[in-house]
């Protein structure tokens, strides 16, 4: 489960390198991974993943290649007349029409450059011939439907997707050939990134309502889970705590903390309620015997169209706080961006009370090298659950279910 965080999505490449190369040594073969679930930047990996299924061995280091190729410039308009086509959009100005053919409209930031590379970085065939030669069984990419605000769940499966999917009235699923569009619609950044265009109806981030895709790989089956997150959860000093009162009402601040909200908190409450359920499992069996899942199940179909059942599950998140990284990149100066007034742009992103950390900026920093210090940092913190991933991908042990902190 890839979820979703702009630049930050350079972490999930390293746990991806870390699964294919050390816990191959480990283990003496390649883990199976049967289903792939992402949303925004997480849909771009786990497209790259699904497309690459077929040769483990080189999925790692192509997928880390691309990453640290970055070069932010070359995926984000950066120009002057960018950056008034985007000022003048904030303070109320419409969009221009977009161009014909095109499939993306809205947007701050012009990111066809970004749209460019996803195209032409995935081997996109590479995806059907995954699901027909059977090293996948699903993808899954989640996008949030402008006109309604629900999610949609784009699926791409070898076997045909159960018409009972969810009775949740804000969720949809659709049985698709996932594409480019598909996965650049789950990673259009709220207001910041154009919305992209699917058929006649226009999607936006995905990570909006379902940035954690739990949900659509347990009713494809899955009963192993490997979670990654993007969000840092440490203790907080006093310091830190008076620099984020200082810095409150700075508007880059607030823009940061926005998008932690919107695309990044939904994790922690994903996993309660999944021990939740876990918990509720194991004492019923405990108080009623070894029917009651299947009992209570019975009914549960009737009332919401899918059982309950135990899912276990491995939960890896940075070490270190990706904020805090992506200002001291830029502070150090080691940022490669030529134009002056990009350059100026992102020193302001570090400017301030809040200097020692800026979320925002770590959503925008496109900078291979930056990326290169996020894989690390992912590889360092898939090493230390080293074990606990051994046993999630071992089918003869049992996995002790995730804490809610870790």
């Amino acid at each position: 489960m890839l979820s979703g965080g702009g630049s930050r999505g350079a972490y999930e490449a390293g746990i991806i390198h870390y699964l294919r190369t050390d816990l191959y040594k480990q283990l003496g073969r390649h883990v199976p991974i049967d289903i792939v679930s992402g949303t925004s930047v997480g849909a771009i990996n786990a497209a790259f993943m699904a497309a690459t299924m077929s040769d483990p061995s080189s999925q790692a280091e192509q997928i880390v290649a691309a990453w640290r190729s970055l070069q932010i410039e070359d995926l984000i308009g950066l120009e002057a007349g960018d950056l008034w086509r985007g000022a003048k959009m904030f303070f109320g100005g419409d969009p221009p029409p977009p161009p014909p053919g095109s499939f993306r409209y809205g947007g701050l930031l012009d990111t066809s450059g970004l749209e460019r590379f996803v195209i032409r970085s995935i081997p996109w065939r590479g995806i059907d011939r995954s699901l027909r030669e059977g090293h996948l069984h699903a993808l899954s990419v989640s996008a949030t439907h402008v006109g309604t605000g629900h999610t949609v769940v784009f699926l791409s499966s070898a076997e045909p997707v159960p018409r009972e999917w969810s009775r949740d009235p804000f969720v949809r699923h659709r049985p698709a050939r996932i594409g480019p569009r598909h996965v650049l619609a789950s990673a259009a950044i709220p207001m910041l990134f154009p919305a992209v265009k699917i058929g006649e109806e226009y999607f936006t981030d995905g990570g909006l309502r379902q940035n954690t895709p739990m949900s659509p790989a347990i009713r494809l089956g899955a009963d192993r889970l490997l979670l990654v997150s993007l969000k840092h959860v440490g203790p907080t000093t006093k310091a830190v705590q008076q620099a984020h009162v200082e810095a409150y009402p700075k508007p880059l601040f607030l823009a940061g903390k926005a998008l932690n909200a919107l695309l990044l908190d939904h994790t922690e409450y994903d996993l309660m309620r999944m021990q939740r359920i876990n918990m509720i499992l194991e004492a019923g069996e405990a108080s009623f015997g070894a029917k009651f899942e299947e009992t209570m199940n019975h009914e549960l179909v009737k009332l919401r169209g899918a059982p309950l059942r135990r899912i276990h599950a491995a939960h890896i998140r940075p070490s270190e706080d990706i904020g805090k990284i992506a200002a001291d990149f830029v502070r150090a100066g080691r940022m490669k961006v030529k134009g002056i007034i990009a350059r100026r742009l992102m020193k302001q992103l570090t400017a301030g009370e809040a200097a020692n950390e800026n979320d925002l900026l770590s959503y925008l920093l496109f900078d291979g090298d930056y990326c290169a210090e996020l894989i690390e940092l992912g590889r360092r913190d898939a090493a230390k659950k080293a074990d606990e991933l051994a046993a999630l991908f071992d089918p003869g042990a049992r996995v002790e279910d995730v804490p809610v902190q870790d």
